[in-house]
């Protein structure tokens, strides 16, 4: 009796930590928007649009929540929800912005903005694909797993063919030509990795792969070079023979 007593106590204990745990983590969140004055939607949404314009992110995102909390159906709650995920954007918090747009293209398939959820997805995916201490010192990274970059592909490829009018569209062009290499030179990066390994066949696999893929990448001639030095080193002189005429071939284009 005294032990199942004591178990019980102390899962009360334990129950009453968590929910302490629970409320301190939600408090600041609660605090942030009871931080905002009590105006009209209106009113509100006229001061996040000026600190957003201002650059004050943190602010904006403070008043943002504040609204989309009060008036969750309200006449602004989807300009809300865009701006909020520029806004998380900005201030580098792409767990959040990508929680707000996966969750708007969920509950608003129709919407006349998806041109510019889809296009700002991609860039919070690049974003979160980046390590800003890195690329500052010029750390070389094209050995990161590129999964967020194959991710901000999709989205930028789905802006350009489901929303070929759109305003986003010429930028966007412009950012998948820059994945691409980018996906590209990883894919080299790991075939360099097997050759120097003398794991030959995955090297030229890899380098086929790049020729298949990313031949629109500034990385095909490259890797016909690593798939006719690969093939060489495995004595398949036939295949080693084609992929050198290829190169020789691009390399005149």
């Amino acid at each position: 009796m005294i032990k199942t007593l004591g178990k019980r106590a102390f899962a009360i204990v334990l129950s009453a930590s968590v929910l302490g745990l629970a409320a301190c983590s939600s408090a600041p969140e609660q605090e942030e928007i009871e931080r905002v004055p009590n105006k009209s939607v209106q009113a509100l949404y006229e001061d996040a649009k000026q600190t957003l314009d201002s650059g004050l992110y943190a602010r904006a995102i403070e008043l943002l929540s504040a609204i989309n909390s009060r008036y969750p159906f309200g006449p602004y709650s989807h300009q809300v929800q865009m701006d909020l995920v520029y806004a998380f954007y900005q201030t580098g918090n792409t767990e959040q912005a990508l929680a707000t747009v996966d969750r708007f293209l969920r509950l608003n398939p129709n919407h006349k903005n998806l041109d510019y959820m889809y296009y700002m997805r991609g860039l919070i995916n690049i974003k979160a694909d980046e390590n800003g201490f890195q690329e500052y010192f010029g750390i070389d990274r094209a050995d990161r797993d590129p999964s967020r970059t194959r991710v901000a592909f999709q989205d930028l490829t789905t802006l350009v063919k489901n929303y070929p009018d759109s305003t986003y569209v010429p930028e966007a062009k412009k950012r998948l030509a820059w994945l691409l290499n980018k996906m590209a030179r990883y894919e080299l990066k790991v075939a360099n990795y097997y050759f120097e390994r003398e794991a030959y066949l995955a090297a030229a696999n890899r380098g086929k792969y790049v020729v298949e893929h990313f031949s629109q990448s500034s990385y095909l001639v490259p890797a016909l070079e690593m798939m006719e030095k690969s093939y060489a080193m495995l004595g398949l002189d036939e295949l080693s023979e084609n992929a050198r005429k290829a190169k020789e071939l691009n390399q005149q284009r």
